[in-house]
């Protein structure tokens, strides 16, 4: 690697030292090429198109025209196709290998959904169309609702949020609304939220202005009902369950979870993000649930939604359901429409989520797995999702510590990092050393109950020899912690693109701005 390539980048990477065996001369490895960044590349004269000379000088911009270079490098096709190719080289992806992820895993997307979501029929219409001229696509909205309904059990969903958290401000949204209509906004201002639940679920709540109190958990991982009943009262507007949890395991009390709730005047705000592991076995309807989102990335085979375009629609039961969010698909005699005027029946809705109806291709593709999978389908995912972890969790557990050895777990193998005890390595040493073996690590110290967790996620598309590679390459890992190769965890990667990172830095200091390198040909220009 060059001096120059690590000038201006926002973390500094560890020297390549090469203390592995047989270094390569030019920092790349095998048939990995090693490359500058875009910005420092010798092409400041070159372009890979040609286009005519503008027709207009831009008088018509006024003080708002450029009068300084833009400061991009110019490059050939192979050029730019040969860099986004190494981009990608340097990235781990699901399409290579198992990603672990617990929580808010990834999972192959089979290719006939993108097939179905580049139609152009779906792929090329504009949200201000007008309505009859999309009639297919809001009748794959309207198709989709009933799935989505008819899974859930619940009489009412909206499509428009863009992701979990989205959905999670839409369902608090939702119960806020109705707590306003009935009077009792100003009274109810707390939200329970369970030390398993996920992460954003307290964070969703304080920023629709709620208090957020916490609800203790029980020695086995599940929610502490006692303390529960104890802190339910006339002041609280709702609780926000994570349920399968973010501990791996159902809630074996909920529906007395959802007994209590209801007779104390509070909603029932269910975290829907693990939803691929009961999909086709329970309904959450009965189970109690007033609102409860989706991530169709999870649950249903969509890309995920961190990098968005997401989708994380909302259920809603029949008491909240006059408040849902505007738009929504109805059919009448003359085909479908959308409510979305404070006039029509969408009078009660809170408001809008966002400016249109929604992202139309998840739409596409999360129908076209359902539709692809079937109900009996649908229901195997979940079958196969908790099979494969309580697979993890019994070839592991013999040389990993789990956090809750009681039983199976759901759909995500939990271990705590007991094991690790006395060999001077953390839970991120070895999920670094994971990344030399060729697997992305797994979520790491959450959830925030468990000491040094480590969360593995396997979901339903990985076979049984996938998994089997997977789980040769932690025992192998666990063995060699235990054997005291202390530097094979202390120093990893050692044979990714780049060495460990300094993350709290990189946190806390980001380097957002990119600086020209002394000497670079750009500098001149």
């Amino acid at each position: 690697m060059s001096t120059m390539n690590t000038v201006g980048r926002p973390t500094a990477p560890t020297p390549v030292d090469h203390d592995y065996k047989h270094p390569t001369l030019t920092g790349g490895r095998g048939l990995l090429q090693d490359e500058a960044l875009i910005f420092e590349t010798d092409g400041w004269f070159k372009t890979g198109v040609d286009l005519p000379e503008p027709a207009s000088d831009g008088g018509d911009l006024g003080a708002l025209v450029r009068r300084d270079p833009i400061g991009l490098p110019g490059l050939s096709e192979p050029e730019a196709m040969r860099h986004y190719v190494r981009l990608s080289q340097k990235n781990h992806a699901i399409d290579l290998a198992l990603y672990p992820l617990g929580s808010c895993t990834m999972k192959h997307n089979p290719r006939l959904n993108e097939k179905m979501a580049r139609l152009p029929g779906f792929s090329d219409i504009h949200p201000l169309q007008p309505i009859s001229t999309v009639q297919g696509a809001l009748e794959l909205m309207d198709t989709l609702a009933h799935w989505l309904k008819t899974l859930t059990g619940m009489p009412a969903v909206a499509l428009s949020p863009k992701a979990g958290a989205h959905g999670e401000l839409c369902g608090l949204m939702a119960i806020r609304a109705a707590h306003e209509a009935s009077g009792e906004h100003a009274r109810r201002r707390k939200v329970l939220v369970p030390t398993s639940a996920h992460g954003t679920n307290p964070a969703t709540a304080a920023f629709v202005g709620y208090t957020v109190v916490e609800v203790a958990q029980t020695d086995d991982g599940r929610v502490d009902v006692a303390d529960l009943a104890a802190k339910l009262g006339d002041d609280v507007a709702a609780i926000m369950v994570t349920n399968p949890n973010t501990c791996g395991l159902f809630e074996r009390d909920i529906l007395e979870i959802s007994r209590l709730t209801h007779e104390a005047g509070a909603y029932f705000y269910c975290d829907g993000a693990n939803f691929n592991a009961i999909v086709g076995r329970v309904r959450p309807g009965d189970l109690g649930v007033d609102a409860m989102h989706i991530n169709l990335h999870k649950t249903f085979s969509t890309p995920h939604g961190g990098g968005g375009p997401g989708s994380g629609p909302v259920v809603l039961s029949a008491a909240l359901a006059p408040f849902a969010p505007a738009p929504w698909v109805v059919a009448d005699g003359d085909g479908f429409k959308l409510l979305e005027r404070a006039e029509d029946e969408a009078a009660q809705a809170f408001g809008r989520m966002c400016a249109f109806n929604g992202q139309m291709g998840m739409f596409v593709r999360a129908l076209s797995y359902m539709m692809s999978h079937g109900a009996d389908g649908l229901r195997q995912v979940a079958e196969d999702a908790v099979l494969n972890a309580n697979y993890i969790k019994a070839r592991l557990s013999d040389v990993m510590s789990a956090a809750f050895p009681d039983g199976p777990c759901m759909h995500e193998a939990l271990f705590d990092d007991t094991w690790l005890k006395g060999t001077d390595i953390t839970t991120l040493d070895f999920a670094k050393a994971m990344i030399d073996e060729g697997f992305h690590p797994m979520t790491m110290y959450f959830p925030l109950v468990v000491h040094g967790a480590m969360l593995i996620e396997p979901t339903e598309t990985e076979s049984k020899a996938e998994l089997d590679r997977f789980i040769h390459a932690l025992r192998l890992l666990a063995q060699a912690a235990k054997a005291g190769e202390v530097e094979r965890f202390k120093g990893a990667p050692f044979h990714a693109p780049l060495r460990r990172l300094d993350e709290t830095r990189a946190a806390r200091s980001p380097k957002l701005r990119w600086t020209a390198p002394e000497g670079a040909n750009m500098a001149a220009e």
